[in-house]
């Protein structure tokens, strides 16, 4: 897999890729990684790259001449011919679509990324409209710029890439992973794995050594050596931590009679005690 990253600031990504799992990929030739400055692709001494809006306000745009050009020396089909399942090309902007990890996992079955980084008040809309084949946002906030969120992106991306990660199964069992474990399991797969998939939701919390720290103990559940038992609380934790921080992903989640359970005692209970 290969990334292109457009910026006005190509030494911004000079850390981020040094490190953890994006640095092994680098390595072993997994992932490439490209940034490519928007100055370079400029034709004036200034080698300017934004000007005013048309129609007046504050900031400055980033002018569509040098990513235009830039995107031209990739050799990345144009818009109209380009193949969704092999490239794509993004723009980063406070108004694109949010970034969800469904949205990572789809991004790394290409083989070419090529993002855009916006600045200032953000690109000519002709960048968007003739060039990109998708908006993105990592959130609903504005940053200076779109470099943090490719960055983020790309992190996202290749952790799920198959053999990036040293134990294939951690990027499905996580928050908002899509392995769950079927309501109507067939016992001749013998007794459930510990790890019940998210289905979607959020993590539930984890436990090192030491067994005990500053008064709190690990919860018995974990140490009890039962396998089903540890997987209901689990799960159990999963529901909860969703419902308090992230309840809008149980609208779209799976959620089996036992989960349902679940939720209609917490609710219960946190009621009671408000």
């Amino acid at each position: 897999m290969r990334f292109d990253l457009l910026t006005i600031f190509p030494d911004f990504f000079t850390s981020p890729f040094r490190y953890g799992i994006l640095s092994r990929a680098i390595a072993v030739g997994q992932v490439e990684i490209a940034t490519h400055d928007l100055r370079s692709f400029t034709h004036d001494r200034h080698r300017t790259v934004d000007d005013r809006p048309f129609g007046g306000g504050e900031g400055m745009v980033l002018k569509p001449e040098p990513i235009f050009d830039a995107v031209a020396t990739l050799n990345i089909a144009p818009k109209e011919r380009r193949d969704p399942t092999q490239e794509t090309v993004i723009l980063l902007s406070a108004q694109g679509r949010p970034f969800t990890q469904a949205i990572a996992q789809d991004l790394s079955t290409l083989k070419r990324i090529v993002m855009i980084c916006g600045r200032y008040e953000g690109v000519d809309e002709r960048v968007n409209d003739l060039l990109c084949d998708r908006e993105i946002s990592i959130g609903d906030y504005v940053l200076s710029g779109g470099e943090l969120a490719a960055a983020i992106i790309v992190d996202a991306v290749v952790r799920v890439l198959p053999g990036a990660l040293g134990n294939p199964d951690s990027s499905r069992f996580e928050s908002f992973g899509e392995v769950d474990i079927p309501e109507n399991r067939d016992p001749a797969l013998g007794p459930p794995r510990s790890t019940h998939g998210s289905g979607g939701l959020l993590d539930y919390p984890h436990y090192t050594r030491p067994a005990e720290f500053r008064g709190m103990a690990v919860p018995e559940a974990l140490s009890s050596g039962n396998h089903e038992l540890v997987r209901r609380w689990r799960r159990r934790m999963s529901l909860e931590k969703t419902k308090r921080n992230r309840p809008d992903l149980l609208a779209k989640a799976h959620l089996t009679r036992e989960d349902q359970e679940i939720l209609r005692k917490f609710e219960a209970q946190n009621s009671f005690e408000e």
